[in-house]
């Protein structure tokens, strides 16, 4: 599993979920990426919301990524 992280607190959260999925099966593995600085203050849920309100995402995900939840999201 690939997953990222933008604070301490996203480690702590995300050390705990590594370790129950480890638990129930031994062949899963966690690599922890962090953030680029401009992107550690925005949560995927902050950009959800701003997309679900029509705002402009583009300052805060790569464009591709832009591309793929406004196709996911029919807007």
């Amino acid at each position: 599993l690939l997953r990222g992280l933008r604070t301490s607190q996203d480690f702590e959260y995300e050390l705990q979920l590594s370790q129950v999925n480890n638990s129930l099966d031994k062949d899963i593995k966690t690599v922890f990426l962090t953030t680029k600085p401009e992107y550690s203050f925005i949560s995927s849920s902050m950009v959800r919301e701003l997309l679900a309100n029509n705002g402009d995402i583009s300052s805060f995900v790569p464009n591709i990524v832009k591309e793929y939840l406004i196709s996911k999201n029919d807007i």
